[in-house]
């Protein structure tokens, strides 16, 4: 739904300007995922653009809606010079493939793992998705007319109103913050990032006190 990227990417750069950086990642079965870079001071900004193309469906469904359901893209934010994030691409374009790969829905709220560490030498291997409308406003679709004008599973799509398109945060967690999010939930993970003035930009911050 290539309209729906230009959407996308004319709101990234009105929110965060022109990107100075992309690349493009291709995986078998799914469309492409590029990762635009911004230069904001000394902050880096990596967001996704393609996770948006498509709707995220529930994998239970019998039927993919490809108009509605909830869309996003990802947004990274780290300090720069302290670590070579740039390495981030790969993993970032990996979660946003996820919905098309995995069927899963990505939500505020979510820990999403990569397996490994974010960038060379990283203490992180997850992410936490924060809630989006901050850094960059979510996008109104409006009347939008599916790609293929057909539902996976059978039936026929029109068109209508699209949900939004989402530009969630994801902020870095270490193994031990993964797993005391696990059992104390988001809420109380982020309480305890703000109570003890965590950097959460910095790429190489050890993990927050959890005692």
């Amino acid at each position: 739904m290539s309209d729906v990227l230009e959407l996308v990417e004319a709101r990234l750069r009105t929110a965060l300007g022109e990107p100075d950086a992309r690349a493009a990642v291709t995986f078998l079965g799914t469309d492409r995922i590029e990762v635009l870079r911004f230069v904001d001071g000394d902050v880096l900004r990596y967001v996704t653009l393609g996770m948006s193309a498509q709707p995220m469906a529930d994998p239970t469904a019998v039927v993919a809606d490809p108009l509605r359901g909830p869309r996003a893209e990802l947004l990274l934010s780290v300090r720069a010079g302290r670590a070579d994030t740039d390495k981030v691409l790969r993993p970032l374009a990996v979660l946003a493939a996820s919905p098309q790969v995995e069927g899963v829905i990505v939500a505020p709220g979510a820990s999403l793992d990569v397996g490994g560490p974010l960038w060379p030498g990283a203490p992180f291997t997850s992410v936490l998705v924060a809630a989006s409308g901050g850094l960059v406003e979510d996008l109104e679709l409006g009347e939008v007319v599916p790609r293929s004008g057909s539902m996976r599973g059978g039936g026929r799509a029109t068109g209508g109103t699209a949900d939004p398109v989402r530009f969630l945060p994801l902020l870095p967690m270490t193994p031990n913050e993964a797993a005391w999010k696990r059992v104390h939930g988001a809420e109380a993970l982020q309480a305890r990032w703000l109570e003890r003035g965590t950097d959460l930009r910095d790429p190489v911050r050890g993990g927050v006190a959890l005692d």
